[in-house]
């Protein structure tokens, strides 16, 4: 016996000593990777040396003699700091993600595949300007700079992830930087996908019920003067329709890669108001860019100066811009512009020869093929072949949903305007980066293509907004007009060119020292004139042109606390429509179940504020989620999936019976005829049931917070449980899908109101003095999971508060954690 407990005990130690040793190995191989702040190192193709001081927050201020060796140098420093997001990023753009993480993700590799979308970003690299070329070349050196300062000093494959997703890491090409921005359109256009929601519903529905859930915007544009005109579009799809949806292999690959569903494109505030209105004598301006939540940030803070580039702001890693900042005399900021620049065509296919498709003259032509390939981890290559009719690339699957509306006999082909050589828009942001003027900038927008963005300016009197994208030219006979997906057979449905930049809406110097956007309509212009039907709701840009008009002055801090606002004007505009027969009948409280009156009577009393440690925010969300599913679910049935969550323009038709939208709150399976009270009183019972079953029957321990939580997830090691933790940044937040403060939430599933798509950016300029100007992102400078600046600013983006940005080199080197200094080879 004592032999065998000699014999376990030393089995025991030694496991012991194994697992400590591979524990300090997995230690030493993760922290050597963590990037060291103060070294030097030689590049080729630096003109002089660069030095590149860290703040006390790890932003770096990079200082170059050229603006070539500025470029380098923040592809070193992205490349430092978030090496793995950009070897994602970019192989995302280059169909190859499946090759790093398998075949969960095939169905993004396979879209973007189809789109072809790497080989327009190739061809884009000619069409840029010579001064962007030797941008991007710079850049791309820079990468690669880094790449060989990790290989050749054994630095932990330059992340931690590499050593379980181990690819050789090919360098870095100008190609890949465009790709890049190429998928960030892909992301932030939602048009398409809108049009197969569109297209559903008509098939389900007569078009004035389709005109309740899909409502037009409610009120006239903010940038022209208004004008309207009907819209008469005969739907002439087949009667065809069935369940939308991603593959399911794709999620939440796709959701994360591909084209987002419409509610969770683009978004974003900004605001400016010049000297006049601000209490400086000063312009002041303000934006924050809502995309979907990550770890790291989407964004990057940095600020560098060449010989005649300077800016300090917002940067993407893996692209050579600041695409959100300033100058020094001029800052910009950008919102989605909701333009409509994608559009689905039905093809008809040869039944005789599936390799043809009809024009419209009758006859047949052939599809234009090409062969794709995806390489997949662990697994067998998948070879297919790639369609292209005249309009564009033929879908497959379920991409962009275009199999459910696709009949029999047919395909659907994508139109999208960046589907393009002819693509520049990466140098309208350098143009604009050295504008000096705001007429300057209104210049430099002409060369945008995608995606389409409002552009804010300002300088130290004055500011402007204009639309920066490239817009279809449609023709007024169009059937569709651009909403639901369209015949090729059809030539009146087809594109006539793009339309010149000229035309887009602007307003330059406004009479009201003004101007805002909150993703709201910016132009009244009738179709085809016009370039969207679809925007965002207006609840955020109500609430904004309330705040900016209640006074006449505003000041820095003032711009902070509105970016902070929770107030939501939807929740003040909503609740006593659906409310008021519940508070009062005749004088007299309506309920008498304890819990219904609690909740009742706190509503009763509330703000609208969403503020994360009250219950109203969640008892009223709740309720409008269970209030939209009692209306709608019964008439849309299996399509109700895409309609689930918060609908507020069209819960206010209902209860304002516009148009007889009343008529919703008839159960159509029950012989009675429910009135919309009897609806909200039951939808009532469905939230607090669900909320007294989650969170106890204690009101007062509701909490919005709970519920609210932004969840910053890391690729793919996010999305592995129970590992998740160590990755993932979690915070309770205010807020909501309607507030300034804004944070959308899913609107299904276990957790329906988890916040997912937020402002990850936060910037407030101060053109009175520019070194106070204020920025923050979401988690922190550093993509790596081990670093302290991996997750230091996300108490501080909660709390809603900011780290001042100077370009002032001595104000920075205070405090700062580290000095890079880039050398010539020959100084080396």
């Amino acid at each position: 016996m004592g032999t065998i407990l000699k014999w376990l005990l030393r089995i025991a130690v030694l496991m012991l000593i194994l697992t400590g040793a591979g524990m300090a190995l997995g230690s030493y191989l993760v922290t050597r990777s963590l990037p060291d702040y103060g070294l030097s190192a030689s590049g080729e193709g630096l003109d002089a040396p660069v030095s590149i001081t860290r703040d006390a927050h790890a932003v770096p201020h990079i200082r170059a003699e050229t603006d070539a060796d500025a470029w380098f140098a923040l592809g070193f420093v992205h490349a430092q700091d978030r090496l793995w997001q950009m070897e994602l990023s970019r192989r995302a753009a280059q169909g190859r993600l499946s090759t790093l993480l398998g075949a969960r993700t095939v169905s993004v590799d396979r879209l973007v595949k189809t789109l072809d979308i790497y080989r327009y970003a190739t061809a884009a690299v000619d069409a840029q300007t010579p001064e962007t070329r030797a941008a991007l070349n710079a850049y791309a050196d820079g990468v690669n700079a880094w790449i060989r300062q990790v290989n050749t000093g054994a630095l932990g494959r330059g992340a931690p992830e590499f050593f379980l997703f181990g690819d050789a890491l090919a360098p870095w090409v100008p190609a890949d930087s465009i790709g890049i921005l190429k998928m960030m359109a892909l992301r932030l256009s939602g048009a398409a996908r809108r049009e197969v929601l569109r297209a559903r519903a008509l098939l389900r529905l007569a078009p004035q019920r389709v005109a309740d859930i899909l409502p037009d915007y409610p009120v006239p544009a903010t940038m022209t003067a208004p004008r309207s005109a009907a819209l008469d579009v005969p739907l002439r799809l087949a009667e065809r329709a069935t369940t939308a949806g991603a593959d399911a292999d794709a999620e939440p690959w796709m959701t994360l890669f591909g084209p987002p569903p419409p509610k969770f494109a683009g978004a974003s505030n900004a605001w400016a108001v010049d000297g006049s209105r601000s209490s400086s004598g000063k312009a002041l301006m303000a934006n924050d860019p809502h995309l979907w939540l990550s770890a790291p940030s989407v964004w990057y803070l940095a600020d560098l100066a060449g010989k005649e580039i300077k800016a300090i702001g917002g940067t993407l890693p893996g692209v050579p811009s600041v695409l959100i900042g300033h100058n020094g005399t001029l800052g910009w900021g950008l919102t989605t512009a909701y333009v409509d620049d994608q559009d689905l065509f039905i093809e008809e296919v040869n039944p005789a020869n599936p390799n043809q498709y009809r024009l419209p003259d009758g006859t047949w032509t052939d599809f234009a093929t090409r062969p794709i390939r995806i390489e997949v981890r662990g697994g067998e290559p998948i070879v297919e072949t790639v369609r292209t009719s005249r309009h564009g690339p033929i879908l497959t699957g379920s991409q962009f949903d275009a199999d459910a509306i696709t009949p029999d006999g047919y395909v659907a082909a994508l139109a999208w305007t960046a589907l393009t050589e002819e693509d520049r828009s990466l140098g309208a942001t350098h143009t604009l980066m050295r504008a000096q003027t705001i007429e300057d900038a209104m210049d430099a927008a002409a060369d945008v293509v995608a995606p389409a963005q409002n552009v804010t300016i300002a300088d130290a009197e004055g500011v402007g907004m204009i639309v920066a994208g490239a817009i279809p030219r449609r023709s007024s006979r169009s059937l569709s007009q651009g909403r639901i997906p369209s015949f090729g057979t059809r030539a009146e449905n087809d594109w006539t060119g793009i339309r010149s930049p000229s035309r887009n809406p602007r307003i330059l110097r406004p009479p009201s020292g003004a101007v805002a956007n909150a993703n709201n309509r910016t132009t009244d212009a009738p179709f085809p004139s016009h370039i969207s039907f679809d925007w965002a709701r207006p609840y955020r840009m109500e609430r904004l042109q309330k705040e900016l008009s209640v006074r006449e002055f505003h000041s820095r801090d003032g711009f902070v606390a509105l970016q902070n606002d929770v107030v939501s004007e939807m929740a003040r505009s909503m609740l006593p429509l659906i409310a008021r027969d519940l508070w009062w009948r005749e004088g007299t409280p309506l309920v008498q179940d304890p819990i219904r009156r609690e909740a009742l009577e706190l509503l009763a009393g509330w703000n609208g504020a969403m503020d994360l440690h009250a219950p109203e925010p969640l008892i009223f969300s709740e309720w409008m989620r269970a209030l939209t599913q009692r209306l709608a679910a019964d008439e849309l049935g299996a399509l109700f999936e895409d309609w689930q969550g918060m609908r507020p323009l069209f819960v206010e038709r209902v209860y304002r019976n516009i148009d007889g939208a009343s008529v919703w709150c008839d159960i159509d399976k029950t012989p009675e005829i429910e009135s919309c009270p009897q609806i909200a009183s039951l939808a009532l019972d469905d939230a607090l049931a669900r909320l007294v079953r989650d969170h106890g029957s204690a009101i007062d321990g509701w909490r919005w917070g709970e519920e609210h939580v932004a969840v910053h997830r890391h690729t793919p090691l996010g999305y592995l449980d129970p590992i998740s933790v160590f990755f993932n940044i979690e915070h309770e937040t205010s807020g909501g899908d309607f507030t300034l403060q804004r944070g959308l939430t899913e609107g299904r599933g276990e957790t329906p109101f988890r916040n997912v798509h937020a402002a990850g950016l936060r910037v407030v300029f101060d053109f009175a003095d520019l070194d106070r100007s204020l920025m923050i992102i979401a988690t922190g400078q550093s993509g790596h999971p081990f670093s302290r600046h991996y997750d230091d600013f996300a108490d501080l983006w909660v709390r809603g508060d900011m780290i001042p940005m100077t370009t002032d080199d001595d104000t920075v080197r205070t405090g700062a954690i580290g000095m890079t200094t880039l050398l010539p080879e020959d100084e080396r």
